[in-house]
């Protein structure tokens, strides 16, 4: 600053320490509305390359623009005077609040965290017809794949003669740690008994 007072009249100095400030928080706002678009952009190519759903990429974009809010806000509040130890103090608080916050809702995070690797995974697919088993021996939750948020995933039972229209919502937390069983767009077909007929020609005359 008081380099460049030598550069510019007299009467400009009082100007300084407004234009100055003015002009790096104005760098600083643009610098954050460019980040925020080519990351958005970024987002949003690789959820249409990877077939993200859009319940998953509207809070991963609402999460990075309060991100780099915040990041912009303390870069302003620091060209505005205000100490770095006093932001770190509140950096530090924040992030102690958000710790916290982050052990008491970890059954949720683990719900959201689980939800991205299905989706970048693949497991399984909308439409797909799935069960989800304790082990591979003993029967589970069986449906067609209906709908994958951010918490669940939503089965629809189906029978003998198709879907009955009943509803399951499964963490994804659970479903992740499972063993899944997945048929292709057809639903599993329940293997038919012989006929007794048959059968009797078949047995050896007495």
């Amino acid at each position: 600053m008081n380099r460049l007072r030598t550069y510019v009249p007299p009467w400009l100095h009082d100007w300084l320490d407004i234009v100055v400030p003015a002009v790096q928080i104005l760098l600083i706002v643009l610098a954050a509305v460019f980040l925020y678009r080519t990351l958005r952009r970024i987002l949003r190519r690789a959820g249409e390359h990877y077939q993200w759903p859009l319940d998953m990429m509207v809070p991963v974009t609402g999460v990075l623009r309060w991100l780099i809010i915040g990041g912009a806000l303390l870069l302003v509040l620091e060209r505005l005077g205000v100490s770095a130890s006093v932001l770190w103090t509140a950096f530090t608080g924040f992030a102690a609040v958000g710790a916290v916050a982050f052990f008491a809702a970890w059954s949720v995070l683990s719900n959201l965290f689980c939800a991205l690797l299905i989706v970048s995974v693949g497991p399984f697919r909308l439409g797909d017809y799935i069960e989800v088993l304790d082990t591979a021996e003993k029967p589970g939750s069986k449906g067609r794949v209906v709908d994958m948020n951010l918490l669940y995933i939503t089965l629809e039972e189906f029978g003998d003669h198709g879907a009955t229209g009943a509803l399951m919502q499964i963490p994804n937390a659970l479903v992740f740690q499972r063993v899944v069983r997945r048929w292709h767009g057809v639903p599993p077909q329940k293997a038919e008994p012989a006929p007794a007929a048959a059968a009797d020609a078949t047995a050896p005359a007495a």
